[in-house]
């Protein structure tokens, strides 16, 4: 089984407002890496920080054991301990309300069934150069969307 760190990160400019992820690909043992961003107008941090973690796992075609390496609590605690609580309450909170991104929620257990994933947070721009490089990816995709 190949295994992976994917290294994530979503950025907003407005939260709602236009937003940009990207992430970097890399196989453990292997020689490179795959760096991809992208951005969408009316969107939010959160749903962008998700975004980056799908596509990132849309590059992947073959069961594999991953380490998603984030600075986004949302994202590593949804993954670690909320994500199997929502799915048993029908997709509803501690307080019984909706999840919220539940459409990038349930790709992301979708996900989970086909791939072993093994979430880390990281503290954000601390001396992590795979994170610094996919936020100013994220950032750089908004500056791309504006000018279009």
């Amino acid at each position: 089984m190949q295994r992976f760190d994917l290294f994530t990160d979503g950025a907003c400019s407005g939260n709602p407002g236009p937003g940009g992820w990207g992430f970097i690909l890399r196989e453990i043992g292997g020689s490179g890496e795959l760096l991809h961003s992208g951005a969408e107008h009316g969107t939010t941090n959160n749903r962008m920080e998700l975004t980056a973690v799908i596509r990132g796992f849309d590059s992947i075609s073959t069961p594999s054991q991953v380490r998603v390496i984030s600075d986004s609590e949302y994202v590593v605690k949804g993954l670690k301990e909320w994500l199997s609580a929502w799915k048993i309450r029908g997709w509803k909170t501690a307080a019984k309300k909706p999840v919220k991104n539940i459409d990038l929620w349930q790709q992301l257990d979708q996900i989970r069934s086909i791939h072993t994933v093994t979430p880390v947070w990281i503290r954000g721009h601390a001396e992590h150069p795979e994170n610094t490089k996919c936020d100013e990816m994220a950032v750089a995709a908004i500056v791309t969307l504006r000018n279009r």
